[in-house]
């Protein structure tokens, strides 16, 4: 089984995913890990304080790797730009507005980097790019 989790920064995807490998006894994979140790990157946003992601590169990797092992939890804001295909579910994580606000600043995010974000969520862009590339995606809503 190929889970992945997907959301905007702050949303809760780590703690979600790390609960459900947990659960269903599934490897956890931190994607966000994976870029840095295989660089799947172009290079590094000193300003964004950010990778900027070879995406195609990345989703190469995680393809092969999902070959590989077949039980796996993909943690990151990227992983639902993987072909359908190869995920049983697509797990989308959601969060209040103003509790995202909290989240963000408690990581020391600029004010634009916190106000990216925020309009990341507001526009539902993860959400939406999970179901353009088809996946089967369930909501979840973080916010306590």
């Amino acid at each position: 089984m190929i889970i992945i989790v997907t959301g905007c920064p702050g949303t809760g995807k780590t703690t979600i995913a790390k609960k459900i490998a947990r659960q269903k006894k599934l490897k956890y994979i931190d994607v966000n890990q994976l870029i840095k140790d295989n660089k799947l990157y172009f290079y590094y946003n000193k300003k964004e304080n950010a990778y900027v992601v070879d995406v195609k590169k990345l989703n190469n990797f995680l393809i092969k790797m999902i070959k590989k092992e077949k039980n796996l939890v993909l943690d990151s804001h990227l992983s639902h730009y993987i072909q359908s295909k190869y995920v049983d579910e697509c797990i989308v994580t959601k969060c209040d507005l103003k509790e995202l606000k909290k989240r963000l600043k408690k990581r020391k995010y600029s004010k634009e980097k916190i106000r990216t974000n925020l309009d990341c969520e507001i526009f539902d862009v993860c959400h939406i790019e999970a179901l353009e590339n088809k996946h089967n995606v369930k909501v979840i809503k973080t916010s306590r």
